[in-house]
């Protein structure tokens, strides 16, 4: 079977071989280009998530896809589900915004403080849904959440879609079989 698909290859030519590699590659950089101008547009790092535990149940179970923005303005309320990431932490974690403060900017003087509070001196102390106790063991010696930790605020979801997510990165070998069929697939097409 293998020394077959490498007739077909030959039988099509480099030439052929060459222009279905660089299809594939503007595929994939297409992709993350969009990838790119959607985290811009919506000023987040990274503006679909997929919820990995079942700390935020009933609200959200694992597997489900999470749309994200934070714009610079937006200032948090208690209830706002938030996805954020501890400095040091690789995995960002999704859950319920329970307190927040306000820190005026020490370097400023008093008399010139602003009367209206800045979305980036807020504080915020999370907890999951379906968690007993808030996040504070969660957050390394912080005392509260910093808004640059803050990755986005949720604002819509489509249910067990990150299952395909979660599954390749549970079997890596799924993911590699996955990517590896796919090119084959794009170097044999004959279109």
């Amino acid at each position: 079977m293998f020394s077959d698909t490498i007739k077909n290859v030959r039988k099509l030519g480099v030439r052929h071989v060459l222009l279905q590699a660089l299809n594939f590659a503007t595929v994939l950089a297409s992709g993350l280009m969009m990838w790119k101008g959607l985290g811009l547009w919506t000023n987040t790092e990274s503006p679909i998530v997929v919820v990995l535990s079942g700390s935020m149940e009933p609200a959200f179970y694992r597997g489900d896809l999470l749309f994200l923005t934070n714009p610079s303005s937006l200032r948090y309320q208690t209830g706002d589900i938030t996805v954020y990431k501890i400095p040091g932490q690789s995995i960002p974690i999704v859950h319920r915004v329970l307190e927040t403060r306000d820190v005026p900017k020490t370097n400023v003087p008093s008399r010139s403080l602003e009367k209206v509070p800045r979305p980036e001196n807020q504080l915020l102390l999370t907890k999951g849904d379906n968690n007993a106790l808030d996040d504070l063991d969660l957050y390394h010696g912080l005392s509260h959440i910093e808004r640059q930790h803050v990755v986005g605020k949720v604002r819509g979801f489509m249910p067990y879609v990150g299952y395909v997510t979660i599954m390749m990165n549970d079997y890596p070998q799924l993911k590699y079989a996955l990517l590896g069929s796919l090119g084959l697939l794009s170097l044999l097409q004959r279109e």
